[in-house]
């Protein structure tokens, strides 16, 4: 019998009846699989920061010693109760969720009132805990909808367990590999169904290493550890030929399959299929990936695999990042020297805390394009500004678009994607193809981000312009 790792998204999670129906119940069988939840959509940005606005939450407010960090606390307890409310119609088993997720936020509350008191002495600062405070509220989303998913199992009668790796009551330690197989020793998944934060306290910091990838990669080490023989993300909405939500649900195509080369490429554009270093694991250990809808249970979805390779040169997807910050460094002195001036620019660029979405140069210029907070950028520059007063340096905001593929024709792909830009009256500010043939990247300003997407999608995934690919 097939034996799977899932991991469910957390809009999927706000869906929880269809999640019920369409994945946790279906098929009849619950057992021989293991389920990694993400917290309720928009829990984690309350305890964190919006991950797409950077509007603080809880541990921002906290760092910036603004007062309203308590009331934030109050307004995330309310949102978890009408969580529990909506779940729960049996006042037992509703009492059981809110003792549950009250006494860990009050936990939650206690400890960072009791670090701010401690911060008021010279000897301490914030600053050293800052790290810990944000992975303790990290592991709150998860750790609520992971027990309310299994006891809402075990009043189905599920023989579910409630599988908490976040390290807040227990002895769990060593390094991610170490707690899970320390918490997994005992299960036999057979005869019960795990139910497991995203989330996982371990020496090396799973937020501090990965950010908000965090639940992907405890899922891809559970999978790879305990031998599954696929691994499955269940999402809102299929791996299409591009964003839904931008061309069009009735214009876009789901992928159907790929392979990790293409994973690879949507993961530095930061969109989320899957982390890089998590699908670097299943690529390792030889466990496909399935990207499902979690509202089609029936449909196939995207499997990714390291086997597959297209009979044809064929695009897959049109993907890309807005509010990608431009970083221009120009010197005529520069010639002979790049290497030196690179050298020194991704040490301010690691710094800063940002991340390299894509890099060009030429003689006498190096391009970064970055993505991160703009108090980060702004700080980036500044440094850049210092340290090499005799360059030009200047930034802009942009998009990069790419059309990708596991095997493309990349002079063709170039080509017709200018033109089809052109033609929607988007100049091209650069434009870059690999000798990888797997995608080709295209720059505009950031406003035309999404007449970009569109207009490639029509280019590529039209009938005609399926037909167009299918004769070259």
């Amino acid at each position: 019998m097939t034996y799977t790792v899932e991991k469910i998204g957390g809009t999927s999670m706000s869906a929880f009846d269809a999640v019920l129906d369409n994945i946790l119940l279906h098929p009849a069988s619950p057992y021989n699989r293991v389920f990694v939840v993400s917290a309720y959509g928009g829990i984690t940005d309350a305890l964190l920061e919006c991950k797409r606005s950077g509007e603080p939450g809880i541990y921002q407010q906290v760092a910036k010693r603004d007062e309203n960090w308590m009331s934030a606390f109050t307004t995330v307890k309310q949102r978890m109760m009408m969580t529990n409310e909506n779940l729960f119609a049996d006042p037992v088993s509703r009492k059981r969720a809110d003792k549950f997720i009250t006494e860990r936020l009050d936990d939650a509350q206690n400890c960072i009132t009791n670090i701010l008191a401690t911060c008021e002495y010279g000897q301490f600062t914030l600053r050293q805990y800052l790290p810990q405070i944000r992975e303790f509220l990290s592991s709150i989303g998860e750790a609520h909808s992971a027990f309310n998913t299994a006891l809402k199992l075990k009043t189905l009668g599920v023989n579910a367990r409630f599988v908490d790796l976040s390290g807040w009551d227990n002895n769990l330690s060593g390094n991610l590999d170490t707690v899970i197989k320390s918490a997994f020793e005992d299960i036999d998944v057979t005869k019960e169904l795990p139910i497991v934060t995203g989330y996982a306290y371990c020496d090396e910091g799973l937020m501090k290493t990965y950010d908000r990838g965090y639940s992907e990669m405890t899922f891809s080490r559970i999978a790879c550890l305990t031998s599954a023989d696929l691994a499955v993300i269940h999402k809102e909405y299929h791996l299409s030929s591009a964003d839904p939500r931008i061309a069009g649900p009735e214009n876009v195509l789901p992928i159907g399959k790929s392979n990790f080369d293409v994973a690879d490429q949507l993961a530095n554009l930061g969109m989320e299929a899957i982390h890089p270093n998590a699908a670097s694991g299943l690529r390792q250990n030889n466990i496909p990936l399935q990207i499902k809808n979690t509202f089609e249970p029936e449909h196939q979805g995207t499997l990714i695999s390291q086997e597959y390779q297209p009979d044809a040169e064929k695009i897959e997807i049109i993907a890309g990042k807005n509010k990608v910050f431009a970083l221009h460094v120009f010197d005529q002195a520069m010639v002979g020297q790049v290497d030196n001036v690179g050298y020194e620019m991704m040490e301010i660029i690691a710094d800063a805390r940002v991340s390299l979405v894509g890099k060009e140069m030429n003689a006498n210029s190096i391009t970064y394009y970055l993505s991160g907070a703009g108090k980060n950028l702004n700080h980036l520059l500044y440094k850049a500004e210092k340290r090499f007063p005799s360059s030009t340096i200047t930034g802009q905001w942009v998009a990069l678009i790419s059309a990708i593929g596991a095997e493309i024709n990349t002079n063709t792909t170039l080509s017709r994607g200018v033109l089809a830009l052109m033609n929607h009256d988007i100049a091209p500010i650069a434009v870059h193809s690999s000798m990888r043939n797997v995608n080709v990247q295209f720059v505009v300003k950031d406003d035309a981000y999404d007449r970009t997407i569109r207009a490639l999608h029509d280019e590529f995934f039209t009938a005609k312009a399926m037909k167009k690919q299918h004769v070259a």
